[in-house]
């Protein structure tokens, strides 16, 4: 199933939820609303599920448009959060209750059922009530009572939240494959970037009900349209901050009182243009220890390491570069500590600019 929003709005009383949100979502992929609490992301979801009416805009299904048309009768299966199971039913009840609603023959049911018990790696569960499952299996159950209606559109409102990590893990995966193999067009909603990053074919970035991107994972990572979205995926964080650029004897120099660096042509002359100051940005991982450092080449940022996370088998360490910090991994292998003198070396072909006022890209825009 193919969905449209179009201008799709909702508010109460003055408060904006979804603020004219337009974006396609093609037969079979799986897209990602991402965003922080309060973006709209599960308002835009409830909208295209029939549970909010919109405010304004249209929701289109395979071009006919449903914004009057009843939850029930859109086709699509939804999985909750909180799971939104029934505890005094077992789980063939709780998976069967789509199918008993529409009096479907009771051999059908049962046929279907444990078809999808049997994908979702339940199947020998039937018999048991909801108290007697873990989490994981209470999600499975959850999934599995939305797949079995054979919906033509899937809605998972932050599914994994309640899960353990090593639990989200697994099951990423599993709805990851599951949608892949059945093909039904699917919406998920999630505030974990790397949720979205590894399961969507597409993520829409979402704040304060507005649409800031829409595009492939690698595209909103590499070429960030907004000073938002180049903030909030990516983890760790990209590193900001405020520079001139200026143009000397043919080169181009992002100047403040913390660097100054030799910026690329390409990445500057847009940035030149701007009065005043620009934002630069720079992920962790496109700053490297200059000394022992291969493959990289590019100015070079002294400072001092203020503080050192261990991630595994690199460490976030925090180096003061003249009162502002600049976050970089490293390989733990390189035993930096706190207070360590540190040269940084910069991939200037990553180097991302922002104008400070509009938060708009000057490369991507």
């Amino acid at each position: 199933m193919r969905v449209e929003l179009d201008n799709l709005s909702k508010s109460w009383d003055g408060v904006v939820g979804a603020d004219k949100i337009t974006l396609d979502i093609s037969d079979g992929d799986l897209v990602a609303f991402l965003g922080p609490s309060g973006c709209g992301k599960t308002t835009t979801l409830l909208m295209v599920a029939g549970i909010y009416k919109p405010s304004g805009g249209t929701i289109s299904f395979d071009g006919r448009v449903v914004n009057e048309v009843a939850p029930k009768d859109r086709g699509i299966g939804m999985v909750f959060q909180s799971y939104a199971l029934y505890p005094h039913m077992t789980v063939f009840g709780n998976i069967s209750y789509p199918l008993r609603i529409q009096k479907l023959d009771k051999a059908v049911i049962k046929d279907r059922v444990q078809k999808v018990a049997d994908m979702m790696g339940i199947g020998d569960l039937l018999d048991r009530k909801i108290a007697q499952l873990s989490g994981g299996q209470q999600q499975r159950v959850s999934l599995g009572r939305a797949l079995v209606k054979e919906p033509q559109l899937l809605l998972f409102d932050e599914p994994l939240s309640n899960l353990d990590a090593r639990l989200r893990l697994t099951m990423r995966g599993e709805i990851k494959r599951l949608q892949g193999d059945l093909g039904i067009t699917s919406i998920y909603v999630t505030h974990d970037q790397v949720e979205a990053m590894t399961m969507a074919d597409r993520i829409a970035v979402m704040s304060k009900g507005i649409l800031q991107a829409y595009d492939v994972p690698e595209a909103l990572y590499d070429r960030p349209k907004t000073l938002f979205v180049a903030g909030f995926v990516g983890n760790p964080p990209m590193n900001f901050l405020d520079i001139e650029v200026t143009r000397d004897n043919g080169e181009f120099r992002a100047k403040s009182e913390s660097i100054d660096l030799i910026l690329p042509q390409e990445r500057a002359e847009k940035a030149a243009a701007v009065k005043g100051k620009v934002t630069m940005g720079l992920r962790p991982e496109d700053l490297n220890l200059a000394e022992g450092t291969s493959g990289h080449s590019g100015p070079t940022l002294s400072g001092v390491a203020e503080t050192v996370e261990p991630l595994g088998r690199e460490d976030l360490v925090g180096v003061g570069i003249n009162g502002v910090e600049m976050r970089v991994l490293v390989d733990k292998t390189r035993g930096v500590r706190v207070g360590d003198n540190l040269d940084l070396q910069v991939d200037p072909s990553k180097i991302q600019l922002f104008d400070p006022v509009t938060e708009n890209s000057l490369l991507w825009a």
